[in-house]
């Protein structure tokens, strides 16, 4: 008996505004993590550790950054004469044409395409989070189960229970209430932004809905569809108790770093047996010069250490001059930290120079500098804020 034929469809194209500076000039999915990985690393290695080869990537939003980075699919052998990476820009030309105005929306401009596909299962997932899932493990719960979706459920905090979409889960796995972010949570399972469709179903109920609410009014899955279903009876969890990081916020993203330089990582980005794969460059090996101190820290290739490194993230083609001190600090591609500056509790976009002797960052809050800008020597940048690329568009 064949496998059932599984698309997976990656979100790909949202603004990244909670992201602030980091999604400027490039699309959210696409910024740099751990070093040398990209947030959209993880769902395309899921896939590929899943064996699930059909995958497609919607992009809206600064699409360049991102089709640079995903190539033909290689890393995560997606690059097939049949199947395979496949990516969707917005575009012209039918009655589905336009700019996407959310998840809904987009899945419903997709869905001519999807039934051409005539996929058994529709996995639909965001680009934003740091996990490993077994996404086929979640289709063959769902296949056969009567569900019109299977939405997969982990525990977050309570004072971050309103950013999700939240359910009650009752006997047998069956979702009994869904709220999208609310205001007052009932409970702190959510959503993790991965679902399981039966697609003729879904699409079925997503044309009803946009004859409803307008194209436009469809918004997010939370908003119409996934309530919708809930309310018939027709959703149902798949719980996952690993390791999840949304890191679709400056203090989340910065959070997630902070776990992985630790000692015990909470996950094993290289484990052999569900790797994450990237699309690498060519960098040489990391130099830590005499006089350095590096402690609790990820060093990247290509990077030169001379000065002070303390709990940070030093991404490919950083360096850090001695006399220079970087404490619990996240720094990305090319950015320079000169003598006697100190940079703390701070993420650093690309090629961003800290002059000599200045000060970035402090005790409170995460600070973020945005991608080419200078801090001048002697000036200090005071803990918590914003420092825009004076260059940006």
């Amino acid at each position: 008996m064949p496998l059932p034929r599984v698309l997976v469809l990656v979100l790909a194209g949202g603004a990244g505004g909670r992201l602030e500076l980091l999604t400027e000039q490039r699309a959210k999915p696409a910024v740099p993590f751990g070093g040398v990985y990209r947030l959209i690393d993880f769902p395309l290695s899921n896939c590929q550790h899943s064996h699930l080869a059909d995958v497609w990537v919607s992009v809206q939003y600064h699409p360049t950054s991102l089709s640079q980075h995903l190539a033909n699919g290689r890393p995560w052998d997606l690059d097939r004469t049949d199947g395979g990476l496949l990516v969707l820009p917005p575009y012209q030309g039918t009655d589905r044409a336009g700019w996407v105005s959310g998840t809904a929306n987009s899945l419903w401009r997709y869905s001519p395409l999807v039934r051409d596909l005539a996929p058994d299962a529709l996995v639909v997932v965001s680009a934003d989070a740091v996990y490993k899932l077994d996404y086929r493990e979640v289709v063959d719960g769902h296949l056969g189960s009567g569900a019109e979706v299977t939405m997969v459920t982990t525990e977050v905090a309570e004072d971050d229970a309103s950013r999700y979409g939240i359910v009650e889960v009752g006997d047998g796995g069956k979702v009994g209430d869904y709220a999208y972010k609310p205001d007052e949570p009932r409970t702190t399972t959510a959503t993790n932004e991965v679902f399981v469709f039966s697609p003729d179903p879904t699409l079925d109920r997503l044309e009803a809905l946009a004859a409803e609410h307008g194209e436009e009014g469809l918004e997010d899955l939370g908003t119409h569809l996934l309530p919708a279903q809930t309310r018939d009876g027709l959703a149902r969890a798949h719980r996952f108790d690993g390791y999840w990081r949304d890191a679709g916020t400056v203090e989340a993203y910065w959070e997630a770093h902070h776990e992985f330089r630790s000692p015990e990582p909470p996950l094993d980005l290289d484990d052999p047996s569900w790797a994450v794969h990237t699309r690498g460059g060519r960098r040489s090996a990391a130099r830590v010069l005499r006089g350095a101190e590096v402690e609790d820290s990820l060093i990247s290739g290509g990077t030169r250490v001379a000065g002070r490194v303390i709990g940070s993230v030093l991404s490919p083609g950083v360096v850090v001059e001695a006399g220079a001190t970087v404490v619990d600090s996240v720094l990305l591609p090319g950015a320079h930290v000169r003598a006697g500056a100190t940079v703390t509790r701070t993420v650093l976009d690309d090629g961003v120079v800290v002059g000599k002797r200045a000060t970035v960052g402090g005790d409170g809050g995460v600070t973020l500098v945005g991608r080419r800008a200078e801090v001048e020597a002697g000036s200090e940048l005071s803990a918590g804020a914003r420092f825009p690329d004076p260059e940006k568009d």
